[in-house]
């Protein structure tokens, strides 16, 4: 008796009643987020936009001695100004109650104050601002389901940060409101600048990762250059460490104190620069030490910038090659104004275009990075033997 021909063996895996072969989709992990993507990126760009505002004014503000001029934290009533001469009577009581009236600006007029007024509200109402279109647009795109997965967690940390930054600025601010003081001290003053950009640099890391599809960034860093993404990183720490030494240069008006260049005055050393006791304090309320750190950090700072150039320029990516190229570029143009900021003994504007020459080139260190780490892979015709 002749046998029945044999099925082949189904496989466990084969969904029942379908004989169709299952394939992945290309570019699935992404399906249906490119336009939240795309709506991320233009609120992360917002926020970039307003932070490097804020630092801005924040600049004009310490150069104008108007970072006082309130002398209460008042985070949501502090944002309506004086709308009446009676308001602006009090604001100015406030004021003239200070230390900083007392023994600086004894005897202004109200006329006199309200300049000094706007340039401190204006810094708090967009530190405001920013808070608030934080939390809107992580709502909006919470509630619409539009956040990527892994996404939430950082965003959040992202708002944590801007929170603290406000307390960290009042925090800033009490210390000039004692007994004796004019300013702020100049370490609150580094810290609140330090954490201003470090939000800068997490908005623009976000940025640029929301920019390439998850799949790319998975296929570009097999493509990673290790030594040159560890070249870039130390050139972010240490271009980090230099923005706070010019935020404790700014903090005590050290870029005054001696005005020529390469020499501090008549010799390379400052003179007498362990005068105070104790012997730390040297290293942050001495101007001509503090100074020369900050000068020293500079040096070291573009002697690393050419090694790693010297490194990136033989990366076989074009856009890698263009991005640690403008790293170098960007180095020499902010050496060059921190020479001239210097000589001319720190005139608000060479001083406030030197911190947003600081802004600049924090973020295109951290493209460079960023594309060490993420290349644009070229096709094996346009790589560069």
């Amino acid at each position: 008796m002749a046998k029945k021909a044999e099925k082949p063996a189904r496989s466990i895996f084969e969904e029942v009643g379908s004989t169709r072969k299952l394939a992945a989709t290309p570019g699935g992990i992404d399906r249906g987020r490119a336009d939240a993507r795309r709506g991320l990126r233009i609120w992360l760009g917002l926020l970039f936009a307003l932070v490097v505002c804020i630092v801005f004014v924040g600049g004009m503000t310490r150069l104008t001695d108007s970072g006082l001029s309130i002398t209460e934290w008042a985070p949501v009533s502090g944002a309506v100004p004086p709308l009446s001469a009676e308001d602006w009577e009090v604001e100015f009581a406030n004021y003239k109650a200070s230390p900083q009236y007392e023994l600086m600006n004894k005897g202004m007029t109200l006329a006199e104050f309200k300049p000094i007024f706007w340039w401190e509200w204006g810094h708090r109402q967009l530190g405001r601002t920013i808070g608030l279109v934080w939390a809107l647009g992580f709502a909006g795109f919470l509630l619409a389901r539009r956040v990527p997965p892994g996404w939430t967690g950082r965003f959040l940390g992202l708002g944590a940060l801007i929170g603290v930054q406000g307390a960290i600025g009042w925090w800033m601010v009490h210390s000039g409101l004692q007994d004796g003081m004019i300013t702020v001290a100049s370490y609150r003053l580094a810290t609140h600048l330090g954490m201003a950009f470090a939000i800068l640099g997490l908005i623009t890391w976000y940025f640029l990762r929301l920019g390439r599809r998850e799949v790319d960034l998975l296929q570009a860093r097999r493509a990673a250059e290790r030594k040159l993404w560890g070249g870039m990183t130390g050139l972010m720490h240490l271009g980090f460490l230099q923005i706070i030494l010019g935020a404790l240069v700014a903090g005590i008006d050290a870029g005054r104190a001696f005005p020529t260049w390469p020499l501090m005055g008549d010799s390379f050393l400052p003179p007498d620069p362990f005068q105070l006791e104790p012997i730390w304090r040297n290293f942050f309320e001495d101007a001509g030490l503090v100074q020369f750190i900050h000068r020293m950090a500079g040096y070291l700072l573009l002697i690393l910038g050419i090694g790693v150039w010297l490194r990136g320029r033989r990366s076989p990516h074009a856009a890698t090659r263009f991005a640690v190229s403008a790293v170098l570029v960007m180095l020499l143009v902010q050496m060059g104004l921190g020479i001239v900021t210097v000589i001319y003994a720190a005139p608000w504007h060479a001083a406030i275009t030197h911190q947003l020459g600081a802004v600049l080139l924090w973020v295109l260190i951290l493209r460079a990075r960023f594309l060490a780490r993420y290349p644009h892979v070229q096709s094996l015709r346009k790589i560069r033997r």
